[in-house]
């Protein structure tokens, strides 16, 4: 809000007209004074130079025109440089000011995308933990399910080796008794042969034919036992 411009303006005409007789250094002082309270005042540049207008005096002939213009222009530049200097200031301030908005537009549009970066390095992050949490759960369960494998295998082997042992036992046995009836047999041929041995000739050649049957049924009989209790 603009302060009194009527008590600026009388002040500046004071001034001007002090000016205009003494034309001293100490009155431009005065003119940059006003000039700074102009300022302060909310004074623009062309309502500054309408109250110099309105307070140029008449021409009262003891001065030149010329010479007096140029006093009133010396005082009017004097008083008007702390307007144009902030002008010059707000347009440098308006101008650093587009630039620090537009560097801070260009951040944030930086920011934003980093955002959205971490958001998908984030997301894949999650993706992979949930992929890695998956496998390992199918890991865990292939590994149970090879260890329960694995402990069934062991327990058919440790079955089938049973098997094996009752089947060679039940072999070994059934091969014995096969064994000792075949010999019996044998040692009885021998002593029938003992005895017609003494009487009758021919009965003993047809005897020992006989026996010798026996004993190569028998010794066939044994090898492929013993080739079948090898298999198991």
């Amino acid at each position: 809000m603009k302060h009194d411009v009527t008590g600026f303006a009388r002040r500046y005409a004071k001034a001007l007209r002090s000016h205009l007789q003494a034309a001293s250094p100490a009155k431009l002082e005065t003119a940059l004074r006003l000039g700074r309270q102009a300022v302060v005042d909310k004074i623009e540049t062309l309502e500054l130079a309408r109250i110099h207008e309105q307070s140029m005096p008449e021409a009262d002939g003891k001065k030149d025109p010329l010479d007096k213009k140029r006093l009133s222009d010396e005082f009017f530049a004097e008083a008007v440089a702390p307007i144009v200097e902030t002008h010059r200031a707000s347009r440098e301030n308006q101008r650093q000011l587009k630039v620090q908005s537009q560097t801070l537009s260009r951040r944030t549009q930086e920011l934003a995308s980093a955002n959205r970066q971490l958001e998908l390095g984030i997301l894949r992050r999650k993706e992979v933990e949930a992929a890695l949490k998956q496998s390992g759960e199918h890991y865990a369960k292939l590994l149970q399910d090879s260890v329960q494998l694995q402990n069934g295998l062991r327990r058919l082997t440790q079955q089938v080796l049973a098997a094996q042992e009752d089947e060679r036992k039940k072999i070994s046995l059934t091969l014995q008794d096969q064994i000792a009836q075949t010999l019996v047999g044998i040692e009885l041929r021998l002593c029938s042969l003992k005895k017609e041995a003494r009487f009758n000739t021919e009965g003993l050649k047809a005897e020992i034919a006989s026996t010798q049957r026996l004993v190569a049924k028998s010794a066939r009989w044994v090898r492929k036992v013993a080739r079948q209790f090898g298999g198991l």
